[in-house]
């Protein structure tokens, strides 16, 4: 058995340029003696697809695990902060009595030690009446109405107060990822790959290139987008679709400037639902990155234009959208033989949630940590494969969350996503058992989650969800002290408030500490 000395990547963007950095960092490539080349190929005919410009919290941990400082990170990326993610008129359409958004934070809720856990006590009214669980459980929401930041100046490189992610301009994020990997030892080639050879026992044997002639590794990594020239074309590992679960299949996006220098800029994503789907929102420093996901089942191109356009408003005149076709579902093996697919190669599951760059995150971990110095890949890729399969489908489930709870009749869109039949069972035997009692840790394993217990409370709530607590209510005998912790969170909120920095202000204070910009290496 042969060890693994070379791995090449193809493919550049944020899945190839994260990943390598990530083993570089983790598998030592910038040591003398490494034992471990890392390559990656890319051609310069090939541009970024910038849908996942938001991200969720666990981008801080791979950042600093490969060393990037924070600031630098906000000034080379135009990155912002996001506390978490604003659903408005998913629950009904507008101009319905009722609340018009909710709000999924990304602090868990706030549990002081001895205290009781506080959603059992919010579904027995303890919060009081028509209080948001995420507002009563949690300091973020209102920080982040605020348009303040989850941190202070002070605070050190992705720690805070407050729990938080990014957003950031995708193609500025791939720049600083490319010309940090190559810092940490990552050999660039720029070439197109023109054929891919498969030697005897069907694995990957070299890349034939147009510039560079064959080029040879010992394990690849797919990052070729839905492409997937590797793991795809050449090894034929099948596409599972899941547009009958989520029905999104385009996107329309959008760069609109801000009208002001100073404009404030929002500290969540605005997730706006639509007739045919959603338009997200997303401030960064000097744009708002604006598009609409939608059915193409369900409406088509030129109604798609105009209700982007009409939610954008008069900044929307004179601007083109960017059509981008979006093949929603995922490859049950995502490593075969000598092949590993990250990133669109492998799985897309629509920008709801920001699971794209979560999941890049997931492969470049569990590659580095299953990595198989001594060659022997199989049993590697078995239990690669089990646990990509594994997040998938339970982010899956997650997103379907958002809409199966609709109450929207106002389109068939909406209908059609409440209807029980297009549910995973996983999903609805979900759902069976949290009529009559709240989510707990139980119902999920933390290794295949994205998305904690916290956050499907968050959003099943936010949706109106209903939970029969009147058999529990004899063994939740703390009410009395779940009304006062619900009571401190609010006034902690409002210290928050005084000692919060403004968004905006925190982000250009941070930017000018990183020094003047540079420009990252193109890409």
């Amino acid at each position: 058995m042969q060890a693994i000395r070379d791995v090449l990547i193809v493919g550049g963007g944020t899945a190839g340029w994260l990943t390598a950095a990530y083993l570089a960092r983790t598998l030592g490539a910038a040591a003398p003696h490494a034992p471990v080349r890392i390559t990656l190929v890319e051609s310069s005919d090939i541009g970024i697809i910038g849908v996942g410009e938001g991200t969720f919290p666990s981008i801080k941990g791979t950042l600093a695990a490969i060393g990037i400082d924070e600031a630098r990170f906000l000034r080379d990326s135009h990155a912002t902060f996001k506390l978490g993610v604003k659903f408005a008129h998913w629950v009904r359409p507008p101009g319905s009595a009722g609340a018009d958004h909710y709000f999924h934070p990304f602090s868990l809720p706030s549990q002081r030690s001895g205290g009781p856990e506080l959603l059992p006590y919010w579904l027995l009214g303890a919060a009081g009446k028509d209080v948001p669980f995420a507002q009563a459980a949690t300091l973020q929401k209102r920080v982040a109405d605020a348009s303040r930041a989850p941190k202070r100046p002070s605070d050190g490189d992705y720690v805070g107060p407050l729990n938080y992610a990014y957003h950031f301009d995708a193609g500025r994020f791939a720049g600083l990822l490319a010309e940090h990997a190559q810092s940490l030892g990552v050999q660039r080639v720029l070439a197109t790959v023109e054929r891919v050879a498969l030697d005897d026992s069907g694995a990957i044997a070299c890349l034939h290139t147009h510039e560079h002639g064959p080029l040879r590794a010992d394990l690849y990594i797919d990052c070729t987008g839905f492409r997937a020239e590797l793991i795809g074309k050449a090894l034929g590992s099948p596409w599972r679709s899941m547009n009958h679960v989520l029905f999104v299949d385009r996107a329309m996006a959008l760069q609109v400037p801000y009208e002001r220098a100073d404009t404030p800029i929002p500290s969540y994503t605005i997730s706006t639902a639509h007739e045919a789907g959603w338009t997200w929102d997303i401030g960064l420093q000097q744009r708002r990155g604006i598009g609409y996901v939608y059915s193409s089942r369900h409406t088509d191109e030129a109604r798609a234009e105009q209700v982007l356009k009409s939610y954008i408003g008069p900044q929307a005149r004179g601007l083109t959208p960017r059509l981008l076709k979006l093949d929603v579902g995922y490859r049950e093996t995502h490593w075969v033989k000598n092949c590993v697919a990250v990133g669109l190669s492998g799985g897309f599951l629509e920008p709801l949630e920001s699971s794209g760059i979560g999941l890049i995150e997931s492969a470049a971990y569990l590659v580095s940590h299953l990595f198989p110095h001594d060659g022997r890949t199989e049993p590697v890729a078995k239990l690669f494969n089990e646990f990509m399969r594994g997040r998938y489908e339970r982010i899956i489930d997650f997103i379907k969350l958002h809409y199966g709870l609709s109450q929207r009749t106002d389109h068939r869109f909406w209908t059609d996503n409440a209807d029980p039949a297009t549910m995973p069972p996983s999903l609805r035997d979900k759902l069976s058992m949290w009529r009559c009692r709240p989510p707990h840790r139980l119902d999920f394993i933390a290794d295949l989650e994205m998305y904690q217990a916290a956050s499907w409370q968050f959003v099943l709530y936010g949706m109106e969800f209903q939970t029969d607590m009147r058999a529990h209510a004899a063994s939740h005998p703390r009410m009395d002290e779940a009304r006062r912790e619900f009571a401190t969170i609010a006034q902690v909120a409002q210290h928050a408030l005084a000692d919060l920095p403004d968004h905006r202000a925190l982000v250009e204070q941070l930017c000018a500490r990183a020094g003047t910009s540079r420009q990252p290496v193109s890409v």
